[in-house]
């Protein structure tokens, strides 16, 4: 009985429940898209169906994540107590179990129609090879964002069964927002990464690591703006993106002497950026409603 709740433990970790900061950064798009898409009210039953993928996903992405990483994240600070680096679950174990995942998720295209059926296999291939980019490129803070935000077409899909201009423009401010947020977190590992090989954008950048930052924070804001101005948002909208621009210079602060602890702790501030947006977008439209 021990040894089975000792690995269920090591699953739930290999999943990362424990730390829910990546699927909140996955879930924040995901919902400004329903709520653009259905202009303030959408469905009960597909907000449900898209927490429930961002989840699984989220989930799945991060067993295949390790299970490509295995033999590096024994050596980096940060990660070397993942259950797959340390021994405590099998590669074979955890592909059993990204399968599981993406079976389950899968099962949730039942409530959705055929264009959004379509854009979820996309979703999967992006979710399954990017854990490989970071071995050829030194950008595979992009190819996150386009997988943490092809949620975005598909929630419009599933409200709306079109792609408007603004699921596109959410889309790129997503990945911008990505690469802001997943550059911090790269450079709390640049050390370790510079060791064993493995690329980034924090690498990448180099002593202009922290004016990237702010510059994709700030492309993220103008195109969030452009579709606030699109959607006729006012300024409710705009008083949201003004507080998600306050947390985004306090990540500045965060990331001046460049420590890794405090890298790191830039990476976490982005949930209240992602739901500093959400808030002035449900403002907004209730505005509308009073």
């Amino acid at each position: 009985m021990t040894m089975s709740i000792a690995r269920l433990r090591a699953y739930w970790r290999l999943m990362r429940l424990h730390r829910p900061i990546g699927s909140l950064l996955l879930l924040w798009p995901t919902l400004w898209a329903l709520w653009l898409a259905r202009q303030g009210h959408p469905e009960p039953i597909l907000v449900a169906v898209f927490v429930a993928g961002v989840v699984l996903m989220r989930s799945a992405g991060c067993v295949i994540n390790d299970y490509a990483d295995r033999d590096f994240d024994g050596h980096v600070w940060r990660t070397k107590d993942r259950p797959l680096a340390t021994g405590e679950v099998s590669p074979r174990e955890a592909l059993s179990l990204f399968a599981i995942l993406c079976v389950l998720a899968a099962s949730l295209a039942f409530w959705l129609n055929t264009l959004t059926r379509e854009l979820a296999v996309v979703a999967v291939v992006l979710a399954v090879s990017y854990p490989f980019f970071k071995r050829f490129t030194h950008l595979p803070q992009v190819y996150l964002g386009l997988a943490f935000g092809w949620g975005i077409p598909m929630a419009f899909a599933a409200e709306s069964q079109r792609l408007p201009l603004e699921a596109w423009l959410v889309f790129l401010a997503n990945v911008f927002w990505t690469v802001a947020y997943d550059t911090a977190y790269a450079m709390a590992d640049r050390h370790d990464d510079e060791k064993i090989g493995v690329r980034s954008t924090a690498i990448l950048f180099g002593q202009w690591d922290r004016i990237m930052v702010a510059l994709n924070h700030a492309a993220a804001l103008v195109l969030l703006y452009e579709v606030g101005v699109i959607a006729h948002l006012g300024i409710a909208f705009n008083l949201g993106l003004l507080a998600a621009l306050g947390f985004a210079l306090y990540e500045q602060k965060l990331l001046w002497a460049r420590r890794p602890e405090d890298c790191f702790r830039a990476f976490l501030n982005n949930n209240w950026f992602g739901g500093s947006v959400f808030v002035g977008l449900v403002v907004a439209y209730l505005g509308r409603t009073l």
